[in-house]
């Protein structure tokens, strides 16, 4: 049983003390009312709350109503509901929270508007000033009300809990390589065109040294490839110019060389995946019943045929089935079923889904990876991974250009005997000038994007966007909001919609399902006013019976009303299209009163970019874990073909339509937000998740959409034709003018410098080019 905590008193030293920014957490702890207080017996009702007499256990009359879910020794949990919809309470919350002395762990599940704190238990014979446990949970109950004043300040980060990991290494910026380069182009202008006494030593050695990543790796291709490459070409004129003392010539070419590599470097995401482990994003302890003994227990210390008991709030651990308890279970991040299950015993239940209400016991079958969801994540790695640069257009066009350019400056040497004219033919080659272009180009792009709320991970992702050709959404979450939302009231028996919507949103308040949230929402945006509740009780998976303005009211599914018998012939009788659907039925006084509608709405931008995808030619496919009738209620709204229909899908199957699009021949883009989407992500030729996704599901996918909008994919597409168009147009600026410096050096003779300009300048001109998406792009839209 828990009492009302009065609120706490806000001292004229606290209020000074945070308005200055000069008192600390403590300090602010220090000041709560000492006569606050919470008491709890630590039993819990079938719902998993604790009650007295028949009534929730609320403290409804504080400034911030809150009641005790569950109470062991060294651990409480709160339900807050205003924990829900207020996230700089929440922040608060934690902070002061984690300041309190003998606190050791936090956890805030807001869409459960719960809140789970774990302590130092005192020995009972300890001595002051140790807090003893109701003191502490008495401490954590001022806290409650104290993190609703303005005056905590939620800048501050909460204390540390855990020793600190050392940090990592910082990576070596792309941007390093350009030091010596640079230093070299310098000393040969002061030594050349300015005429300052540099030693020529000094600048061929700079040179050298600045060359040697150059020969290695023309060294390599010759070694290990038996082929000579472009680096053989641009070292073989570094070489001849050096020598001939033009120390400008192979300086601005190792400039050229170094910021190219730099660029595609930076536009380059690491081929190797970060190792996922499911326990790392589930809770660290999990409660387990033991030779009829509770205990607390190291996640990774769960065994096979463990009994786990799971509060609300709380994310189940394992795969199993229920032993005893009932709860309501919301499984949508692992089989994208967009409305929580009631789950009794003998039932299924699965690790990382989320116990909205209820408390289960869990006999253990599966742990860690071996569960259905440590499967997703198993299958993700063993994806292919794919190169993450964009295509080298640049190494194509030398590998083929190397031998007959070679062979055009031997013949040129041979006729004129003049290294000079023998080195301006190994200087034009075209994949100096493509090779800073096309990094220039993709990095501008990649920027554009972000900009824009789009986050690109790898000049590949840019390219596979210009190709896709096909689409396959998931459809809760995706193509919907992944919540519920009211649609519409109906009404039988003479009562008006306002009245029963008030009678409902009133009998569901605080409540944490998602109907209850989405009832209450509906009812004050209709400016329906939400009545005082009197006794109530909820029953997992069936409904609730409250006594509002003295009439005893139920809101809840059909079999509850049916259990309660009421009648409900009559609604059938007025509504015969009502015989099926997403329904929550009200009743009052023994007598069916209406129904409310309710639907996982489609995103407002769905259908217009669907229209979009289609009207380019895109074959746009639906994958989801909802059952059939939901996907093709879907599907219809966005004119998507029953063919291009995949309902019912478990991770595996979800990867295996991906596997087998892409072995059709098609190039395959696949958007998903879920831990269930992770192996289809993983699979696809371009993954695509929403910034609030799952962290899973960012990790995989090759492109984020931050705004968590759809529409960005119609800019993205965009974004990603041109620049693939302004790649192959400055493959033309650049081939252009070196093919026909190639004729004159061949012809007529050329000068080194003459053609590094030619070179350097068609390079300059393809790079400014690849600037192009930047000078287009917007600022993201709010």
């Amino acid at each position: 049983m828990a009492k009302p905590a009065p609120q706490s008193k806000k001292t004229s030293n606290v209020t000074s003390a945070a308005e200055n920014g000069k008192s600390t957490l403590a300090d602010l702890n220090g000041h709560l009312n000492k006569n606050s207080h919470i008491e709890s017996n630590g039993q819990l009702n079938k719902n998993g709350l604790a009650q007295s007499n028949g009534q929730q256990s609320c403290a409804s009359q504080l400034k911030v109503p809150y009641c005790v879910a569950h109470a062991v020794r060294g651990r409480v949990r709160f339900r807050i509901p205003r924990l829900i919809s207020d996230a700089k309470y929440a922040r608060r919350l934690e902070v002061l929270v984690s300041s309190a002395e003998g606190v050791t762990s936090v956890r805030i599940k807001r869409p459960c508007a719960s809140i789970a704190i774990s302590y130092k238990v005192v020995p009972v014979a300890a001595c002051p000033p140790a807090v003893s446990e109701a003191k502490m949970r008495s401490h954590l109950a001022s806290l409650i009300q104290l993190a609703a004043s303005n005056l905590v300040p939620v800048e501050l980060a909460p204390k540390s809990k855990q020793k600190p990991e050392p940090e990592e290494e910082e990576e070596s910026s792309p941007w390093a390589g350009l030091k010596l380069p640079v230093l070299a182009t310098a000393l040969s202008v002061l030594g050349g065109p300015l005429g300052l006494p540099v030693p020529s030593a000094l600048v061929a050695g700079t040179i050298a040294i600045t060359s040697l990543p150059v020969a290695k790796r023309a060294w390599e291709a010759i070694r290990n490839e038996r082929r000579l490459n472009i680096d053989f070409l641009d070292f073989s004129a570094i070489a001849i110019t050096t020598l001939q003392g033009q120390f400008l010539t192979p300086s601005l070419m190792l400039c050229l060389i170094e910021i190219g590599d730099a660029i595609r470097e930076r536009t380059a995401r690491s081929s190797a995946r970060q190792t996922l482990d499911l326990l790392d994003s589930l809770a660290e302890f999990v409660w387990v019943e033991r030779d009829g003994e509770k205990q607390e227990i190291p996640i990774k210390e769960v065994q096979r045929g463990d009994t786990v008991i799971v509060y609300p709030g709380e994310q189940i651990p394992v795969d199993g089935r229920i032993l005893r308890g009932k709860a309501t279970i919301d499984e949508q991040k692992l089989t994208g079923e967009s409305m929580p299950a009631v789950k009794e015993p003998g039932q299924e239940v699965y690790a990382s889904t989320l116990v909205r209400d209820g408390q289960i016991y869990i006999v253990a079958e599966r742990v860690g990876n071996d569960t259905r969801a440590g499967a997703c994540i198993s299958l993700m790695q063993q994806a292919p991974v794919h190169d993450t640069r964009i295509e080298n257009y640049a190494a194509k066009i030398a590998d083929r250009a190397v031998v007959p350019t070679i062979l055009l400056a031997g013949v040129v040497f041979g006729a004129t005997r003049s290294f000079a004219r023998a080195a301006a033919v190994l200087t034009l080659d075209f994949a100096t000038g493509i090779r800073v272009s096309v990094p220039t180009t993709v990095l501008a792009a990649l920027t554009s994007a972000a900009r824009r709320g789009i986050l690109i991970r790898s000049g590949r992702a840019l390219e596979q966007f210009a190709k896709v050709d096909t689409f396959i959404f998931d459809k809760t979450g995706t193509l919907t909001q992944g919540d519920v939302a009211v649609v519409c009231v109906k009404t039988v028996n003479g009562m008006s919609a306002d009245r029963v919507l008030q009678l409902a949103a009133s009998a569901e308040q605080r409540l944490t399902h998602p109907l209850a949230s989405a009832l209450v929402r509906y009812a004050e945006a209709q400016d329906v006013a939400i009545l005082a509740r009197d006794e109530w009780n909820y029953e997992v998976g069936l409904g609730v019976r409250a006594i509002i303005d003295g009439q005893t009211v139920l809101v809840g599914s059909k079999r509850f009303l049916q259990q309660e018998g009421v009648c409900l012939q009559c609604l059938y009788e007025e509504h015969p299209d009502l015989q099926t659907g997403s329904l929550i039925y009200v009743a009052s006084d023994g007598e069916l009163r209406g129904v409310v509608q309710y639907t996982d709405p489609l995103r407002p931008e769905s259908k217009e970019v669907i229209d979009i995808l289609q009207e380019m030619g895109m074959e746009v496919h639906m994958l989801t874990g909802d059952n059939w009738k939901r996907a093709k209620s879907a599907a219809a709204k966005l004119d998507i073909p029953e063919a291009c229909i995949h309902a019912e899908a478990f991770p595996e199957t979800k990867a295996t339509v991906v596997r087998e699009l892409h072995e059709s021949g098609r190039t395959v883009a696949f958007i998903g937000d879920g831990i269930n989407d992770s192996a289809a992500l993983a699979y696809a030729d371009l993954s695509i998740s929403f910034g609030n996704g799952s962290d899973i599901a960012r990790e995989t996918a090759d492109v984020v959409l931050m705004r968590n909008d759809l529409q960005g994919l119609v800019e993205a597409i965009a974004l990603a034709r041109q620049s693939m168009g302004l790649i192959h147009q400055n493959t033309a600026i650049v081939a252009v003018p070196n093919l026909t410096g190639l004729v004159l050096a061949g012809t007529v003779g050329l000068n080194p410098l003459a053609a590094t300009v030619i070179n350097n300048g068609s390079s300059v001109i393809a790079g400014v080019n690849g600037l192009r998406p930047l000078l287009g792009s917007s600022a993201p839209h709010s």
